[in-house]
């Protein structure tokens, strides 16, 4: 539960984020130091740190296949989904359906 442990052992190695407390998956602080290092750490983040633009920004600008981990509200939001898609075409199916109509995002 200590958070300055946990910190430094996501730095180190951000899959230690899915042993941590429960409370400390809430800390954007926290997240935010696991999903610059492995981006795929966003599966275990706290269901209101997927809502976060910041947090699934940082995630998907790492890896854009995160993008499926994103909460529903992000894979509508077209600055999220443009940028998963700018890095790899296959991410779009993660996104909203009426982002996949958008010329902009789809092109």
């Amino acid at each position: 539960k200590d958070k300055e442990v946990v910190l430094a052992a996501v730095q180190r190695n951000a899959g230690t984020l899915k042993y941590a407390d429960r409370t400390l998956r809430k800390d954007k602080e926290v997240v935010l130091a696991a999903v610059q290092q492995t981006a795929w750490t966003l599966k275990h983040a706290d269901k209101t740190l997927r809502k976060d633009k910041e947090v699934v920004l940082a995630a998907v600008q790492r890896n854009a296949g995160t993008l499926k981990y994103a909460d529903r509200t992000l894979r509508k939001d077209k600055e999220v989904v443009l940028a998963a898609v700018q890095q790899t075409a296959w991410t779009l199916k993660h996104a909203d359906k009426t982002l996949r109509k958008d010329k902009e995002v789809v092109l």
